[in-house]
């Protein structure tokens, strides 16, 4: 009798490792393991999908979708500028809904009962796998063996894979997880766990300490927009993804992108997270530059709560949600009109915009302007200050009634 399927969402790394073996023995399923290139640096994949085979996963699969989560993933969150409570670009948040579809479309082609995945019990990345993976196909069924098994510690994990002979990346002398795509780099544990050290440089590749000498001469970069996404970099067209990949060069040579937060988790525990994002917030920086040149005021302020409810929606794994597809809708409606570019100067981790023009601009300088050129009516200014002041002014003749004057 032929064993039921599973397919694992795999990394390469410690924990979905172990898992094809662990799934194996305590399951007795037959595992077919999917990594998704979604950018990430620090593996070749063919090596990765080799691995999984030579664990014991009885097919192994790379799906490249690199074009498609730039152009159908981080579009949306570039057009949302979206940061998760203001600070953080989304980089595992992101990956993980494009992640799930083709977990879910392998599922499907290989008729797979179940989909697995290696994230642990109180992480936020189970939930984005498993409320995905439900929207997409409710009758899928989740493995989630790090809930389940008995290796508490990563330490645990490590002599676990060892004894059966697993190839892991991690060491206990450098027990960092990461995880990292087109969009940045995410890293935890080990002495990052104590939100009192600072990070050790070691953990960082995308960008060089801003305090070192290595360029020690402001650099400046111009950014061109069509309609809420970048189309050129200093005048020459190139692609969004490449437009990515050399803003992470250049920001990150300059030490632009590193935060250091203490972020809360949807399952309520705060947890100390590094990112290495420059690129995302080089380009989040431009874009809303832009905007502010080529939003109407009101459409501006309520698009900034748009945003930040977007991003808490992404955040907390509701990407394939009916009011995340709502917000997409409006937030696509905003981005008609902003096109144009942004001047922007790098010089010791700092990313400050230093120019903006667009052909839509809302800026009119002959009513922005204190010199001769002035044509806004400052007569007018009287009366509105009257109407919009009204409602208090009668507020306060009330308030003297009851002996409150000038009392709030």
């Amino acid at each position: 009798m032929s064993k039921e399927k599973v397919v694992l969402a795999y990394s390469g790394g410690l924990d979905t490792s172990v898992a094809i073996q662990w799934l194996k023995e305590e399951k007795n399923v037959d595992v077919i393991a999917l990594a998704v290139d979604v950018g990430q640096e620090r593996q070749d994949l063919e090596v990765v999908r080799q691995k999984a085979l030579g664990i014991g996963a009885i097919e192994s699969i790379v799906v490249d979708v690199r074009e498609e989560y730039v152009e159908e993933f981080i579009a949306k969150a570039l057009k949302a500028n979206a940061l998760y409570e203001n600070k953080y670009p989304l980089v595992s948040a992101m990956s993980r809904p494009i992640i799930v579809k083709h977990l879910v479309e392998a599922a499907h082609k290989h008729q797979a009962k179940y989909i697995a995945h290696g994230c642990t019990g109180k992480g936020n990345d189970q939930v984005r796998f498993e409320v995905g993976i439900a929207a997409l196909d409710p009758d899928l069924e989740i493995m989630a063996p790090v809930r389940e098994w008995d290796l508490k510690t990563r330490e645990q994990e490590m002599d676990y894979a060892l004894e059966r002979g697993i190839p892991v990346p991690t060491t206990k002398k450098s027990p960092y997880s990461i995880d990292d795509n087109l969009w940045g780099r995410a890293i935890e544990c080990g002495v990052l766990e104590d939100p009192w050290v600072e990070p050790p440089s070691d953990i960082y590749t995308l960008t060089a300490d801003a305090r070192g000498h290595q360029c020690d001469e402001p650099e400046y970069a111009e950014l061109s927009f069509e309609q809420g996404l970048p189309v050129a970099l200093d005048g020459e067209k190139m692609s969004f993804h490449e437009i990515i990949n050399r803003m992470n060069e250049l920001a990150g040579k300059h030490g632009f992108g590193r935060i250091d937060m203490i972020e809360n988790r949807l399952i309520g525990v705060k947890s100390r997270e590094i990112y290495e994002v420059p690129g995302a917030l080089t380009l989040i920086t431009a874009h809303k530059a832009l905007e502010d040149l080529c939003l109407e005021r009101d459409l501006l302020h309520y698009k900034l709560q748009i945003e930040q409810k977007w991003a808490e929606l992404v955040y907390n794994g509701m990407w394939y949600s009916p009011l995340k597809e709502a917000l997409d809708g409006f937030i696509e409606s905003t981005q008609q009109l902003v096109t144009g570019d942004v001047r922007l100067r790098f010089f010791k981790g700092s990313c400050v915009t230093v120019g903006r023009r667009s052909p839509y601009s809302l800026y009119d300088y002959n009513l922005a302007t204190y010199d001769a050129a002035d044509t806004f009516d400052h007569k007018a200014a009287k009366g509105f200050i009257d109407l919009h002041g009204l409602p208090t002014k009668v507020w306060a003749r009330q308030r003297r009634k009851v002996g409150k004057e000038g009392e709030v």
